[in-house]
């Protein structure tokens, strides 16, 4: 707990700053200068999306390094991010707006928040968004990322935000106050787990499902970061196949013996 406040007061501190060094709308700073994607209107609000490792680890066939399923003890067992979304309140979404790649040097930083709280959860290479297979949080980057200016317009600053929005909404806890915990007997009226997440943050998520394992949970805010209602909240329950019992499914990790078996050679 100690170590996770510690985290948050040092999150907290460095997301002041960032306004400080924010180029034009438009464009970033150094060698990156770029032409925003006229044809992509500007977004309307975030969406905060949350993936449940439970769930999405339980597809796990073979273990790689950058995969966190395969961590063992240490395999996540709290809501960890997928990503921070820029989206419309048609229910579409802006995607790759303009050439950022990736850079890893640019987040060393944060790599302690990252690989705790925005793990991957795959040994898959998703696609760029120029071409070429590149990292999880790269895609979340090129993808996403782009679109979020003029609020966020560099990747230090899109990484450090979502973290911070992570730390201040802290989904998990929520529901385990609730009586909301991890198990592979129960099952939770979706209801009672959507009015705990209402009852805490004063909005209405939208919830995901995998037959009836919840798969993510989505916590949407305005472009000044104040918490609002999702626009898939209001047909969460046929939309996303969500039943009316749900259940937060416990991962047993594979084990040290199947992580070598298993490793693909490539990795």
């Amino acid at each position: 707990m100690a170590c996770r406040r510690s985290l948050l007061l040092l999150l907290l501190a460095t997301v002041l700053s960032v306004s400080a060094y924010l180029p034009e709308t438009g464009t970033l700073a150094g060698d990156d200068v770029v032409v925003l994607n006229r044809s992509q209107r500007e977004f309307d609000y975030f969406a905060l999306s949350l993936q449940w490792p439970g769930t999405y680890c339980r597809g796990t066939r073979h273990c790689c390094s950058k995969n966190a399923c395969c961590r063992g003890s240490d395999t996540p067992t709290q809501f960890t991010i997928h990503g921070l979304w820029p989206d419309y309140n048609d229910g579409s979404w802006p995607s790759c707006c303009y050439r950022s790649d990736f850079n890893e040097k640019e987040i060393s930083t944060l790599m302690d928040g990252m690989d705790k709280y925005w793990p991957s959860l795959s040994c898959g290479s998703p696609s760029s968004c120029h071409g070429g297979k590149g990292s999880f949080w790269g895609h979340e980057w090129e993808k996403h990322g782009t679109c979020s200016s003029p609020v966020i317009r560099d990747e230090y600053s899109y990484f450090i935000t979502t973290l911070n929005l992570y730390l201040k909404h802290n989904v998990t806890d929520v529901l385990y106050q609730a009586g909301y915990v991890a198990s592979n007997s129960e099952k939770y009226p979706l209801g009672g787990i959507v009015t705990a997440i209402q009852n805490a943050f004063h909005i209405t998520p939208e919830v995901v499902c995998k037959r009836d394992a919840i798969d993510e949970i989505r916590i949407c805010f305005y472009k000044d970061f104040k918490p609002r209602d999702c626009v898939g909240s209001k047909d969460m329950t046929s939309k996303k196949s969500c039943p009316k019992y749900v259940s937060l499914p416990e991962y047993t990790p594979l084990d040290g013996e199947a992580m070598v078996l298993k490793m693909p050679t490539d990795e």
